[in-house]
């Protein structure tokens, strides 16, 4: 269906170039159309740039969901500390989770709001199926301190968080000093 290969094709453009670095024509271009044939799928660049955020974060929440099940079997630390490593690859070889870090730090001011209403239910989904996980683990392992399990969950959120903006603005080699200097400190305090 040529929207998908648009749809594809933006996503590998606005991560490369950004919003305002992307255009309409080379990415029609690319998929072998005319301009103008955009316009039969997608209202314009606005619309075609929000359609390729949404369409991200739901691939993205299903390679989350195949990394969570994938590890199910591992001890509770080795999954949420795999997550970085998991992170780490996919920001480097997934040009979708290259767009959706891009959009995450540096949205279009003029779609700020916009994007941020595509971002918001997704960290909520994250949340809430961390909290079910970390209820679950503990059901079985009995490995942490509280069953406040919704504040753990956010802890861990903001933690991935902090680590991140060293892989955005600093690089690799900065984001596992700061991982390894938060990791021992958070999983003490989750632990009995």
């Amino acid at each position: 269906m040529k929207s998908d290969l648009i749809l594809q094709t933006a996503v590998s453009h606005f991560a490369k170039e950004g919003y305002e670095g992307a255009s309409l024509s080379k990415i029609a271009e690319e998929v072998g159309i005319k301009k103008p044939s955009i316009y039969a799928h997608y209202k314009g660049k606005d619309d075609l740039f929000l359609s390729a955020v949404q369409y991200s974060l739901h691939t993205l929440k299903a390679q989350l969901a195949a990394y969570f099940n994938s590890m199910r079997e591992e001890p509770l630390e080795s999954l949420l500390l795999g997550y970085f490593e998991w992170l780490a690859k996919e920001s480097r070889d997934n040009e979708r989770m290259k767009f959706i870090i891009r959009v995450a730090y540096f949205p279009p001011l003029k779609l700020k709001t916009e994007v941020g209403e595509l971002f918001n239910p997704f960290f909520n989904a994250m949340h809430r199926h961390l909290t079910r996980l970390l209820r679950e683990r503990h059901r079985h392992e009995k490995v942490l301190y509280s069953e406040d399990f919704s504040n753990a969950a956010l802890a861990y959120l903001t933690i991935t968080e902090g680590v991140m903006n060293e892989l955005v603005y600093s690089g690799m080699e900065k984001y596992n000093q700061r991982l390894q200097a938060v990791w021992p400190i958070f999983w003490r305090g989750l632990i009995r």
